[in-house]
């Protein structure tokens, strides 16, 4: 009997804290998001029904918005793409994504898996609102061709088309830009987001141990502060026995440049509560939209003439 009430206060307490959250974040003109930094192995229906699970924890956490990383349904092989790849949105990853943001009424970011159509496979990201509707797709437009001599030797255009659209979503008054990994090396795109008037960028990624330690938070920090926009990326955690070890250490920058959080490369989760309010402080104290010498230069949407 006793153990049973210690469990109900215990419940009422956390139910209590996060309406207080969630209050808070509403006056300020925010939300609380979660970056879930999985670990992924070779059993797809496993890291399906992880990923699931760990979206249901971050809805008792009071999140909003949860993100999962780059390839967190497969093992990030270009042998492996194809046979792990699914029709989007008619796949068992997007079955279960739908049914986990209705369940949970919440925002998620399934972070990215590959998709096969039309006989080509892409490394795609889907958002589903709390309806369980998928309310945006991005394949990755980027391909990660690199090779650096004892250092990493990777590349996608092995196995994958690349995407041809930048893309968008809403999160109530909140527009947020979708890229993945290797698209985050590119400011173009980062810029045209900031002027279709994103407020946020996501991207999935997976850098890993050679580019990581070098170009993952200065890149990340470079995106916030040149488009003065919150920016988060979702890694898997690093499993040094895989055939590609991920760096790990999932963040999230504010506009100002500052690292909210940050993982390290180990299996874990990160909660933060985002004001928005500070990224409008900051555009009126910096204005550089304002002050683009655009009789000089500018960064234009070729293919939608922004």
């Amino acid at each position: 009997m006793f153990a049973g009430r210690k469990l109900l206060q215990q419940t009422i307490a956390l139910y209590t804290k996060f309406t207080k959250i969630r209050m808070v974040l509403s006056s300020s003109s925010g939300f609380r998001v979660a970056i879930l930094q999985l670990t992924v192995t070779a059993d797809k229906s496993t890291n399906v029904a992880n990923a699931v699970k760990r979206v249901q924890q971050a809805k008792l956490n009071g999140c909003t918005l949860a993100i999962l990383p780059e390839c967190f349904n497969s093992p990030y092989n270009t042998a492996l793409f194809r046979e792990y790849s699914e029709v989007i949105p008619g796949g068992d990853t997007c079955e279960a994504l739908s049914q986990a943001a209705k369940s949970n009424e919440m925002y998620i970011v399934g972070g990215s898996i590959p998709e096969i159509c039309d006989d080509k496979v892409y490394n795609t990201c889907t958002v589903w609102d709390p309806n369980g509707t998928l309310i945006a797709k991005h394949r990755k437009v980027h391909l990660f061709d690199i090779n650096i001599p004892g250092g990493v030797c990777f590349k996608e255009s092995d196995a994958l088309a690349a995407g041809n659209t930048l893309n968008t979503f809403q999160l109530g008054k909140f527009k947020i830009g979708l890229g993945i990994c290797y698209d985050i090396r590119f400011p173009e795109m980062a810029t045209i987001y900031r002027k279709q008037g994103c407020d946020m960028l996501i991207y999935p990624s997976a850098f890993n141990m050679t580019t990581g330690p070098l170009h993952w938070s200065l890149l990340v920090r470079c995106r916030a502060v040149d488009n003065q926009a919150f920016v988060a990326v979702a890694s898997p955690a690093r499993v040094t026995d895989s055939n590609y070890v991920a760096w790990g250490h999932s963040m999230i920058v504010d506009p100002w440049g500052k690292i909210l959080e940050e993982a390290s490369e180990k299996d874990m989760d990160l909660y933060v509560n985002l004001d928005f309010g500070d990224r409008e402080n900051m555009r009126q104290q910096i204005p550089t939209e304002n002050q683009r010498r655009t009789d000089l230069y500018d960064t234009i949407d070729l293919k939608n003439k922004v």
